[in-house]
């Protein structure tokens, strides 16, 4: 068979050849790539000359590079694009890959080359880069069981290819459910307090299901408008109970043993390579380096974000009160927030909605990256994309090519919830010549219905900078090894890049500039940008307390707190109580559904989101300080995104602010102290 992966693409800058790739190919071009890679590592170890940084440590950095792509390819095919057939070689490819990544970490003559080199080299004649690239490989060697048994390395083999095919598993189960589920009403009556544009929309997805009526669905453009406006409480109940029920119910999807399973699988290997908890492993390579450390923080911030939330929802309740509704329930939050957003500034997110159509934000985004950075984003028709909807730009620096960028915004059936940025293929330097990335964007927003576009709300707007963000990180990488390239940083300081690009969308003058009505080309009214402004902190208090919980639920599972007898339900509900603002609904879990966790890369790492929040808030009150487009400014930031994780995070902070990151600035831009 003719396998485009294992001949040379013959595309523009080297990119994926998707017109051409079939779900076939990915099985045979994966195994025979593994086996290629598996010959360049005995070939480092066979090597007769004794083992130095460059004939093991930069060769090992440079061996696979071809798998790397595929493999990337394919699982990010099977996140925004999957089908049946993708899904069944998920669950084949993911164990394989597994045990060849065990059998580099755990080859015993590699790593005597490694740690032969780790305990010799002179650093003196190493780059700062290269000092990092050989400490983290010994790391990873340590962590992945190089000084374990033989008898140990077997167990640790048997839990790594477990854990890859229960988190594919997992991940694909929530993906059913979510597809699995349709609203489906045919009374007019019953979409009361929806907005024009959302009840269009659900009349297209009931027409392309051969459906009379309207269908409203648990992907995000349909489930999160629907429990924020619908007047039925009946049916935003039931809504909600079908989304906090996805993988919960007693069917073939249920992930309860899953979450069990990936919990006791990750604690013992955590126990086996020496360490407490699953936690105490993730942590000893992070800014905040223990469990202790992490809790003491999550549960400063609630002390201080809790009170808030109190009266954030006494209010709401208020307003409930006027409805009949004596006691608020979750399933009520969206709505009566909405409805409180509007009353108190007069601001409505769906007649925002007109003036920040998705062509227009997107060029907004790219004007901010010129602005700071000097980037220039062209559109290329001849980049090969694996869906029609997926569209390729060519990142330019100073005339010269920087990076491919693949923007794909709307929700499908083959697509998992959300909103991620990924990489095709990595940043790397290799004899003297730049190998530059393939970032995509992937994303939920709603698609244009008729001659209208995809119209975003203004959450959505921050979701789009915060990918890009992210994004920013992959495209500005510049580093010669792959490995400490671009977003291949500590996990809690991943989401710095993308945080601070949020920051932008509350500037009033950048808003001014892209915010035009879709039709008219009026700008969007001076008072309310004011609004935007104004409501920046609303709801901060329970959004806050919301996301703690997440962190605080994460950590319980990850230091060793789940018992073999408690359900999974009661235990969310236990671990989380302090977090609860509103009354249990019972028979609903959000950790059978916690993507972030069993099935990306969060395990012990979700807390991140908040301690970026106290980087971003900082590094942005510094450019609030100099001017937001402060060309000094944005040049030391741009070091910092280009250096990607070849300076110690901290390091790399000060010497873009001059001094450690002061928490003052979150507490201050969130509305939690004066």
């Amino acid at each position: 068979m003719d396998n485009p992966l294992l001949k040379p693409f013959g595309t523009p800058f080297d990119s994926v050849p998707f017109e051409s790739l079939k779900p076939e190919h990915f099985k045979p071009a994966i195994l025979q790539l593994i086996e290629e890679a598996k010959q360049e590592i005995d070939a480092i170890v066979s090597n007769a000359a004794p083992p130095d940084f460059a004939n093991t440590i930069a060769a090992m950095e440079y061996a696979g590079k071809r798998l790397n792509v595929a493999s990337a390819t394919f699982f990010n095919l099977d996140a925004a694009e999957t089908n049946d057939d993708i899904q069944q070689l998920a669950q084949e490819l993911s164990p394989v890959l597994a045990a060849y990544s065990n059998d580099i970490m755990l080859n015993s003559g590699l790593f005597q080359r490694v740690k032969q080199v780790h305990d010799e080299a002179d650093e003196s004649t190493l780059t700062p880069e290269e000092v990092r690239l050989l400490d983290k490989t010994y790391k990873s060697f340590a962590r992945n069981g190089a000084l374990l048994s033989a008898e140990d390395k077997e167990k640790l083999r048997e839990i790594d290819q477990q854990l890859a095919t229960l988190t594919m598993k997992f991940s694909q189960h929530v993906l059913q459910e979510t597809n699995a589920y349709q609203l489906h009403i045919q009374d007019q009556a019953q979409l009361a307090g929806l907005p024009d544009s959302i009840v269009a929309a659900a009349k297209s997805d009931a027409e392309k299901r051969g459906l009379d009526g309207w269908v409203f669905t648990l992907h995000f453009p349909s489930f999160v408008p629907f429990m924020k406006y619908a007047a039925n409480r009946d049916l935003r109940r039931e809504l909600y109970l079908a989304s906090a029920t996805r993988a919960l119910k007693p069917n073939e999807y249920n992930n309860e043993g899953i979450v069990r399973d990936i919990v006791t699988l990750r604690d013992r290997r955590a126990k086996l390579l020496g360490f407490g908890t699953h936690a105490d492993f993730v942590l000893q390579e992070r800014m905040a380096s223990s469990p202790a450390l992490v809790l003491d923080f999550l549960q400063d911030l609630l002390q201080k974000a809790k009170p808030r939330a109190l009266q954030e929802v006494a209010k709401l309740q208020a307003l409930a009160e006027t409805d009949g509704i004596s006691s608020l329930m979750p399933y009520d939050h969206a709505y009566y927030a909405e409805k409180l957003r509007e009353a108190t500034f007069k601001l409505s997110e769906e007649a925002l909605k007109p003036y920040f159509p998705l062509p227009q934000v997107l060029e907004a985004a790219f004007d901010a990256a010129s602005r700071l950075y000097g980037l220039v984003f062209e559109l290329r028709t001849d980049i090969p994309t694996y869906h029609p909807e997926v569209t390729v730009y060519e990142v330019l620096e100073n005339g010269l090519h920087k990076a491919l960028l693949y923007t794909d915004w709307h929700p499908r059936e083959g697509k998992r919830a959300g909103a991620w940025m990924t990489a095709f293929r990595g940043q790397w330097k290799e004899n003297g010549q730049q190998v530059r990335p393939h970032i995509s964007i992937v994303c939920n927003f709603a698609r244009p219905v008729g001659e209208v576009p995809s119209l975003l709300t203004f959450s959505e707007v921050t979701t789009l900078f915060h990918e890009f963000g992210h994004a920013l990180h992959g495209i500005l990488a510049d580093t010669t090894f792959e490995s400490l390239s671009g977003t291949n940083v500590y996990w809690d300081f991943v989401e710095l890049p993308s945080q601070f690009m949020e920051n932008y969308c509350y500037e009033k003058d950048f808003l001014r500039s892209f915010a035009r009505h879709y039709q008219t080309g009026d700008p969007l009214p001076e008072q309310e940008i004011d609004k935007i402004v104004a409501a920046a902190n609303f709801m901060e208090g329970y959004q806050t307390v919301r996301q703690l919980g997440f962190g605080l639920l994460d950590m319980a599972y990850h230091t060793g707190k789940l018992d073999n007898d408690t359900p999974i339900e009661r235990f969310e509900k236990d671990t989380v109580r302090d977090t609860l603002l509103y009354p249990d609904v019972p028979g609903t879990a959000q950790s059978t559904s916690f993507s972030h966790i069993f099935a990306g890369g969060y395990s012990a790492g979700y807390y991140s989101y908040k301690w970026a929040e106290v980087l971003d808030a900082d590094a942005f009150s510094y450019f609030k300080e100099t001017g937001i487009f402060n060309p000094e400014t944005a040049a030391k930031f741009k070091a910092l995104l280009s250096s990607g994780g070849t300076i110690d995070p901290m390091t790399l902070y000060i010497q873009f602010r001059g001094r450690k990151p002061a928490p003052d600035a979150l507490l201050k831009r969130a509305g939690l102290v004066e």
